[in-house]
């Protein structure tokens, strides 16, 4: 499995998963965080290979479809790099700042 496909797959899990039935819900976190093979999978839940790799290629554009309307992880994206071009200008231009500083933490701190 492509580990950067891996890694997109468990972000937008991350933001979307709510919006997720569970049994979706479960099949993408064995499959993806656990790194559960979808025979494993099958046998856990008593389906078949085939309908475990239907339901995550099906749960896989769902994702990807809220991400495409929503923005919810491209937003964190772009939002985590502008707070980390921003930390390093405080730091170096105005390192003993009494407000500046205190804001940027609490910013930091809303994404986390």
């Amino acid at each position: 499995m492509e580990l950067e496909k891996t890694n997109r797959m468990n972000a937008l899990f991350e933001f979307y998963s709510t919006l997720l039935t569970q049994k979706q819900m479960n099949y993408m976190e064995l499959y993806y965080a656990d790194d559960f093979s979808l025979g494993e999978i099958a046998e856990e839940y008593g389906v078949s290979r085939q309908a475990v790799y239907d339901n995550i290629k099906r749960t896989e554009k769902i994702l990807e479809d809220y991400e495409r309307k929503l923005h919810m992880y491209s937003n964190y994206i772009v939002r985590a790099q502008l707070l980390d071009r921003l930390e390093r200008h405080v730091t170096k231009e105005y390192p003993q700042d009494q407000i500046i500083a205190p804001l940027l933490a609490q910013l930091q701190e809303i994404d986390e």
